[in-house]
Formats: structure tokens, C-alpha cells, sequence
């Protein structure tokens, strides 16, 4: 085991990084939270359930946007230099993956809602603030085409959710290993607090 590693030449992310990854994960949470309940739900309860859902999958594009043109101004800090090599190209390949998946799952969710055959009869609402427009090239598809459109976006919108549930275990796998096992200061780097470059 490493010896306990102190926060010396140990940069953290910025303030704004630091607020956008822990709103975003707790949306994705919640979301997933969400979408496993909601087969169980009460028949008046769904529709509620599902346009929050919703509404948080957009939200969380409209944040994965703001992350993006953050991270162009404010270069991440890098990789402590005690990773390993193998360490340094897992910790990159999850976070690529990550932003991914942010992106493709609301996008995937976003058309599949707009394909949706009863899509005039329940437009999706914002938080139930404001409408929240469709895909319009989907949208307007023949309606045979647009059911199977439904489905495939759907399948998609599906296997993400479970690509995204894998990758989150392995990022918390990681930063639970460098925190505890490896006792390096790896949650202090993405915690709330003081210090942030």
C-alpha cells in the first residue's frame, strides 16, 4: 500500500467544475432513480414521473452544454503524478465515456420522446413551466415510421441508461480505491469547500 499522500502540488478542480459535477450526478441519480420506479408507480402518478424525468434529462443537457464551454476556458488540473499508467487511461477513457453518455442520453430520450405517436396529446412541459419542443424532423416523420423510430430510440435510450449505471460504478470503484485503500486525498480534489483553483 502507498504511503498517506498530503495535497502538496495537488490541484483541484475550479469551483464552477466542482458545482456542475455534483449537480449532474445528482440529476443522473435521481433520473435513474426515476426510470427503475416507475413500472411500480400507481397509474396517476406516472405521468408526473415521466415528464420530471424528463425535464431533468434536458436540464442535464442544457448543463453537460455549460460543463463543455467551462472546460474550453478552464483547463482541467491534471492526473496526480502518483496514478499509474493503466490508472491514468482508465481515469481518461471513463471520463470521455461520461460526457458521452451525458449528452447521448438526453439527446436519445429527447427523440424518442418526439417520435412518440401520442406526443400531441401530452407535449412534453419543462417542469411544468413552460413547452419544451420536439424533435420537428421526427415528429413530422409518416406514423409508421415514426413508431419504429419510437422503438429503436427507446432500445437506445435504454442501453445508455444501462452503459451509464456501469461507468458510474467504475468511477466511484476508483475514486473509493484512491480515497481508502491508496489513502491519497482523491475526494478533495472534486469536494465542495475552500481551495479551488
Amino acid at each position: 500500500m502507498k504511503a498517506n499522500v498530503t495535497m502538496e502540488g495537488f490541484r483541484r478542480y475550479s469551483g464552477v467544475a466542482i458545482f456542475l459535477h455534483w449537480l449532474i450526478a445528482l440529476l443522473l441519480i435521481v433520473n435513474v432513480g426515476l426510470a427503475l420506479s416507475v413500472d411500480s408507480l400507481p397509474d396517476d402518478w406516472v405521468r408526473p414521473f415521466v415528464n420530471t424525468h424528463k425535464s431533468i434529462g434536458i436540464t442535464v443537457l442544457g448543463l453537460a452544454i455549460l460543463r463543455v464551454l467551462w472546460r474550453f476556458g478552464h483547463t482541467p488540473p491534471p492526473l496526480p503524478i502518483y496514478y499509474s499508467r493503466w490508472e491514468k487511461a482508465g481515469s481518461h477513457t471513463a471520463h470521455m465515456v461520461l460526457y458521452v453518455l451525458i449528452f447521448a442520453l438526453p439527446l436519445s430520450g429527447w427523440m424518442h420522446d418526439s417520435a412518440w405517436k401520442d406526443y400531441a396529446l401530452h407535449p412534453m412541459r419543462w417542469f411544468d413551466l413552460f413547452y419544451w419542443p420536439p424533435v420537428s424532423v421526427i415528429k413530422d416523420l409518416e406514423p409508421q415510421t415514426k413508431e419504429a423510430m419510437h422503438t429503436l430510440l427507446g432500445n437506445i435510450h435504454t442501453g445508455l441508461g444501462y452503459v451509464l449505471y456501469a461507468v458510474l460504478a467504475l468511477h466511484l470503484a476508483g475514486a473509493l480505491k484512491h480515497q481508502f485503500l491508496d489513502k491519497e486525498p482523491e475526494f478533495q480534489r472534486i469536494l465542495p469547500g475552500r481551495g479551488h483553483d
